[in-house]
């Protein structure tokens, strides 16, 4: 029924990690196939998803080019889109079947479904980005890729899929969905914390919300890359070393 689809670039710390959580609903039947985009990994991502049984695919590095060749060689009727250091919570299986219940029979309107966001890092910091995140989806209904996203194959169709962007590639499809046919799931994902401790994640968030504001402003994507760069699409290399 679902096929998850997860972009990498030397993500050999986090993904067994990440595809472990994928198990319990693998098992029920509910993934059938699990597609791992990779951008040109030189540690051991490929092994790690060899491993796993799942399927591989290259592709052109950067994460909107990623997750657009997943979706072309997607085989199923929903869509999963999911983050290489990206964890499902105990229990999202539960939700995400509910929700394609509801929509299949029609009781819920067209709509994809995101999660809600949590960091797996202790501290103050950490509840705090969580709740700026869970502040501005709730306003502006525009998830971002590390909340996954769910959708049925129709509607990704409908809405035009990925774009090869260089940044917002996820705000960019949930804008062509449109805030109507966007739901949060009542459960989480919860993202390592690496990338956001190295570069700060307050730090981080300014770039992101920058960014959004250019979007909504209007400002071409290319041109958004330009002045506050393009996405860090490899995990920090220290933190790398120090957990591999």
């Amino acid at each position: 029924m679902i096929s998850v689809i997860i972009p990498t670039l030397n993500h050999q710390a986090h993904l067994a990690e990440t595809l472990s959580a994928l198990i319990p609903a693998a098992v029920e039947g509910l993934v059938r196939e699990v597609i791992i985009v990779d951008g040109g990994s030189t540690d051991r991502t490929l092994e790690i998803a060899d491993g796993s049984g799942a399927d591989i695919v290259t592709s052109e590095a950067g994460r909107g080019a990623q997750l657009k060749a997943g979706a072309e060689r997607a085989r199923q009727p929903w869509l999963l889109f999911l983050n290489a250091d990206t964890l499902l919570d105990a229990g999202w299986e539960r939700e995400a079947n509910l929700h394609i219940e509801r929509v299949t029979s029609g009781r819920r309107r067209a709509s994809a479904a995101y999660f809600q966001f949590g960091f797996d890092d202790d501290g103050a910091m950490p509840r705090v980005v969580e709740r700026l995140v869970a502040l501005r989806t709730r306003v502006l209904k525009l998830p971002h890729g590390y909340q996954g996203l769910l959708i049925s194959r129709s509607l990704f169709n409908e809405a035009g899929g990925f774009r090869r962007s260089p940044v917002l590639e996820d705000v960019d499809l949930a804008w062509r969905i449109g805030r109507r046919r966007l739901s949060g799931l009542n459960a989480r994902v919860l993202t390592i914390g690496e990338r956001f401790r190295a570069e700060g994640a307050f730090a981080r968030m300014a770039k992101n919300q920058l960014r959004l504001g250019l979007y909504l402003l209007g400002v071409p994507l290319e041109r958004i890359a330009a002045f506050t760069g393009r996405r860090e699409e490899q995990p920090d290399r220290g933190a790398v070393a120090e957990r591999g």
